[in-house]
């Protein structure tokens, strides 16, 4: 689905409104996942570390991160695919392999890796669902965590393993575990679209619940 851009016109408001009364009467509610069962906290980082994470459209997922303590930033971007910098509209087309992601940067000493995954099988996507999420359709809307060491890989399949055994999910976990590549930084409007524009239709209705669901699922890491 390729999603309306700035400005956001009135037409894009009444197209957001109309999808808010189609088929998907709500969006997902979150759901409690336990701590993962592999060292939370990977071995000795300096002062910062970079995780990188994709599922579904990269404004809800970049929110939910820049609202944990102890993440320095997050930056909405394209990787995994074959073509070097691409374009939104490039992404868009489902031909160049890339996911919409986003880049962590956060502070261990704060919060961990595990922590983080956490909040993202948990309240930032559905894992379950196969090159899509919610409204958005394609390969591009992938789950994946794309692993920057040989500990962030162990401790990612550590916890689909642990969430498999313990049925945390009504259906199988989709989720890539893949090497990382090339980060490419989305364009400049598609970064803290959020927080510039909460009122937008497909925020409020996909993307303002995930970051509610983090503040009442996980207050203790909640800014």
């Amino acid at each position: 689905m390729f999603r309306s851009l700035l400005p956001v016109t009135a037409a894009v408001l009444a197209a957001g409104a109309a999808f808010t009364v189609g088929s998907r009467s709500a969006p997902p509610a979150a759901v409690s996942v336990p701590v993962p069962e592999l060292a939370v906290r990977l071995a000795p980082v300096t002062t910062v570390d970079t995780a990188v994470f994709a599922g579904g459209c990269f404004w809800g997922i970049e929110a939910v991160f820049e609202h944990i303590k102890g993440v320095q930033s997050a930056v909405s971007g394209y990787t995994g695919g074959t073509t070097a910098s691409p374009s939104y509209e490039d992404v868009s087309s489902g031909t160049t392999g890339h996911a919409e992601s986003v880049r962590v940067v956060y502070d261990p000493s704060v919060v961990s890796y595990g922590q983080l995954l956490q909040v993202f099988f948990s309240v930032a996507h559905d894992p379950t669902e196969l090159n899509r999420q919610g409204p958005d359709h394609g390969t591009q809307y992938r789950s994946a965590i794309f692993y920057r060491t040989k500990e962030q890989q162990q401790a990612a399949q550590s916890y689909v393993r642990q969430l498999t055994a313990a049925k945390t999910f009504a259906k199988p976990i989709v989720t890539q575990i893949v090497p990382l590549g090339a980060f490419y930084p989305a364009e400049d409007y598609h970064q803290d679209y959020m927080a510039h524009h909460p009122t937008q239709p497909y925020i409020v209705y996909n993307d303002a619940p995930k970051v509610e669901h983090l503040k009442s699922e996980f207050p203790q890491l909640y800014r």
